[in-house]
């Protein structure tokens, strides 16, 4: 029989509300809440029967008795909450940005691996069931026909039943996602102080798409970019490429507003994905004959409850694959590269 395992959340935001619905739906329940300010935890812990209220939110890190801390407050604070509870043991599923740049993150990598704990981004990208499909259509197609069609060849069929030809290598990928925020400097969404700015907040998201779906890590990188009156991003023009050719373009903006849609071009068709961080449609178009498959797996609501199946998978099982750990240390290397040739350094942050 499996461990059940205590989970605690860091933060009761909008994130901390899907995460303990998530596990509702688990048929499991949060084990402990903490929060900046108390009152705000301990209406969070009667809204979801939660037994356990830190006094002070740090007493979350020696708990004995929680296993895995999903961390969910502004992305400048990660790094020191990360820090204290990989040193005390506790397995970390810390939501993206993950941490503010490469240096934070090989430190929190290296704990983890000296305390013998996972410690994982929670980006809906790599848990999606529809990813996880796309990528097995993708990588088996590669070499222009299905080895294993025999054996599984539902995993390379649309909606209708109906098999997708091998769609060869990716070539070009084009993403886009604009947010319409409201234009106030104070909120977290511009303030240099909370690490505002369009990268860490939706970039991450793209980037991490785009990762996904290369065959190797860029190793050429362009940018243009628009600064907010803050400082922060606010509108950018990524360009990437891989020593294969395989290019990503992409579009960011915190003050125009874009549909959030992703185009996989490959050798012989495209994928075409809209409302991509949630996504559980696609649509795969031949090149050629100009046939349209529908690719659906998964259900948007439910992205919350694949990361954490993940995730736990990961802690009983030791095997951290669905976790994507190098894709998410290969993005923030590209995000960190980009922050540095803007010179968009965050107060006291050290690179």
């Amino acid at each position: 029989m499996e461990k059940n395992l205590n989970w605690a959340v860091l933060g009761t935001g909008v994130i901390a509300n899907e995460m303990a619905q998530a596990l509702c739906n688990m048929g499991k329940k949060l084990y402990a809440v903490g929060n900046r300010t108390r009152e705000k935890a301990v209406a969070f812990a009667e809204k979801y029967g939660i037994e356990k209220v830190y006094e002070d939110f740090n007493e979350m890190f020696t708990d004995p008795d929680v296993d895995v801390i999903y961390i969910t407050t502004p992305h400048n604070t990660h790094i020191t909450f990360v820090r204290e509870a990989l040193k005390n043991k506790k397995h970390v599923l810390c939501e993206k940005s993950i941490t503010l740049n490469s240096l934070e993150l090989d430190e929190a990598l290296r704990l983890a691996e000296e305390n013998n704990v996972v410690f994982a981004e929670a980006m809906t990208i790599w848990h999606m069931p529809l990813y996880k499909k796309l990528w097995t259509i993708v990588k088996a197609g590669e070499s222009g026909s299905y080895s294993d069609l025999e054996t599984a060849g539902k995993e390379y069929t649309d909606v209708s039943g109906k098999l997708i030809p091998p769609l060869g290598k990716v070539q070009l990928i084009q993403l886009n996602f604009g947010s319409y925020k409201e234009y106030d400097m104070n909120n977290r969404f511009f303030n240099m102080n909370l690490a505002g700015g369009a990268l860490l907040d939706i970039g991450v998201y793209a980037l991490s798409l785009a990762r996904s779906f290369l065959s190797e890590k860029p190793d050429k990188i362009a940018s243009q970019v628009k600064y907010a009156p803050t400082g922060a991003d606010e509108q950018s023009g990524i360009l990437l490429m891989n020593t294969q050719g395989q290019m990503a373009t992409l579009s960011l903006s915190l003050h125009s507003k874009q549909p959030k849609r992703a185009v996989i071009s490959l050798e012989n068709g495209y994928i075409e994905i809209m409302e991509y961080p949630r996504a559980d449609k696609a649509i795969i178009v031949e090149a050629e004959s100009g046939t349209v498959h529908e690719i659906t797996a998964g259900r948007t609501a439910d992205a919350l409850q694949y990361e954490m199946t993940d995730m736990e998978q990961a802690i009983l099982t030791g095997d951290t694959g669905a976790m994507r750990l190098s894709d998410t240390a290969d993005v923030m290397e590209i995000m960190t590269h980009l922050r540095k040739e803007w010179g968009m350094k965050y107060p006291g942050e050290v690179w």
